[in-house]
């Protein structure tokens, strides 16, 4: 995939765009359409409508509810050698088929805001992938994190609300561990820094531990001492568990509300 198009660069294409080039892909491989963006990083091309020119990859990084209003222009420039590349949460395969009939193939995925630095989880679903083409969309991915294939599209609503939304959630919960700091004596500056490399340092080791999550908690917790009393909050009629699978749950119905306007 030599030449990228991308869609509408937000926060999301933007940190995909980073990722890319951080991971030392050529800015002359893409192209932004986006009326609104300032500037692009050295070397990338920026437009503001779509050009008459076709690209190997079409990335839309527009909101869902712009789909058609954009896809009649872009689909002039959609010929049998281009893959559609949606991170449009909601939006089905069937859907993409349905505006771009003459795509070679069309992959849905569903990154997150760390592929700026490669280090987002990928859910990738597609149809029309041969072996080659599959190898080519995961070559494509690899700079931005660790490319997931799921089995099922059904997943993809699930995977936006834990791996997608996610991290806005975390985000929330170190804000609310340095507002308790805060509450609790500290600085408001220091109660932030302490919960971020707290945070930071938890996840790192984690990810790098033989050892389950919940093993690693344990490990930390010596009975009848603080972090027990703690964790006898949070676990407490189950109120965590409760309130994460509430969180994911409205996320993933809301996809699935995407999905049917979309159709």
């Amino acid at each position: 995939m030599n030449s990228i198009l991308i869609f509408g660069c937000g926060n999301m294409g933007g940190a995909m765009l980073a990722g890319w080039l951080r991971g030392g892909m050529d800015p002359a491989r893409f192209t932004v359409v986006d009326p609104f963006l300032a500037a692009v990083p050295q070397g990338v091309t920026l437009l503001r409508e779509v050009p008459a020119t076709r690209f190997d990859a079409v990335v839309l990084g527009i909101k869902p509810q712009m789909l058609d209003d954009a896809a009649p222009a872009l689909a002039q420039l959609v010929g049998g050698e281009t893959v559609i590349i949606s991170m449009l949460a909601g939006v089905e395969l069937a859907s993409l088929a349905a505006r771009f009939p003459a795509a070679r193939s069309l992959v849905r995925v569903m990154p997150n805001l760390a592929a700026a630095i490669g280090k987002s989880p990928i859910a990738l679903f597609g149809q029309g992938l041969d072996a080659s083409l599959r190898g080519s969309m995961e070559a494509l991915m690899a700079p931005l994190g660790t490319p997931e294939w799921l089995a099922d599209e059904g997943q993809l609503d699930a995977v936006t609300a834990l791996a997608g939304s996610g991290p806005a959630f975390v985000y929330r919960f170190i804000d609310g561990l340095a507002a308790a700091g805060a509450e609790l004596g500290l600085q408001p500056d220091q109660a932030r820094r302490l919960a971020l490399a707290m945070v930071e340092g938890a996840s790192a080791l984690a990810a790098a531990s033989p050892d389950s999550p919940a093993e690693l908690a344990r490990k930390v917790t010596s009975p009848g001492g603080t972090t027990a009393a703690g964790l006898a909050v949070l676990d407490k009629d189950e109120a965590l568990a409760r309130l994460v699978e509430a969180t994911l749950r409205a996320a993933r119905d809301r996809g699935a509300e995407l999905a049917r306007a979309a159709r």
